[in-house]
């Protein structure tokens, strides 16, 4: 492809002509805002968690799009194949109520929601001014490898992730003992 065309290509390409895949991902964002939104607010702990999952695979369905298939792939085997089933059988193990939750609600909705919107509105105008002028090119070649992925996740972020897994670690512990002393106590 020549300079001229690829210019013109670039120019006939606007805001208000999307591609397939920028409607793509803004339906599959809208789904996902969805469930994100029926996770903090239904009163069930498992449909809760159960939303989760839709909300995390809906991330992933978005990293596919923006062509970062190392990052959907982790995103899938750790917070949807691991972070919720530990949710889950920490729900399990300490025998949290599986129907309505009445404690669940503590009647603070406006102050959540205003809470909710500020931080919302704050980390859409520091993405939105991040990123203004910046475009993916999706016709492209993949902008990162799995080695390139790789290499900043375990030389800049391995410190946080250990962490987290230690405190994953430590609430799954705690709900096994938590669970244990009370069947002790019925005993």
């Amino acid at each position: 492809m020549t300079l001229a065309a690829e210019a013109a290509r670039t120019a006939a390409h606007g805001f208000l002509s999307p591609t397939g895949v920028e409607v793509a991902f803004l339906l599959v964002g809208l789904a996902t805002l969805g469930a994100a939104l029926l996770t903090v607010t239904t009163r069930q702990l498992v449909h809760a968690a159960l939303w989760l999952v839709v909300a995390l695979g809906g991330l992933a369905v978005e990293y596919l799009l923006l062509t970062a298939e190392f990052i959907a792939w982790v995103q899938v085997l750790i917070y949807v194949g691991s972070v919720v089933v530990l949710l889950l059988f920490g729900l399990m193990l300490t025998k949290a109520p599986i129907g309505r939750s009445p404690d669940a609600d503590s009647g603070n909705r406006p102050v959540a929601l205003a809470v909710a919107v500020a931080a919302a509105a704050a980390l859409v105008w520091v993405v939105v001014d991040a990123f203004r002028t910046t475009w993916i090119d999706l016709d492209g070649p993949a902008q990162g490898s799995t080695d390139v992925t790789g290499q900043i996740l375990f030389q800049h972020w391995v410190l946080p992730f250990e962490a987290l897994s230690v405190l994953l670690l430590a609430a799954l512990v705690g709900a096994i003992v938590l669970s244990r002393k009370k069947k002790e106590d019925e005993s």
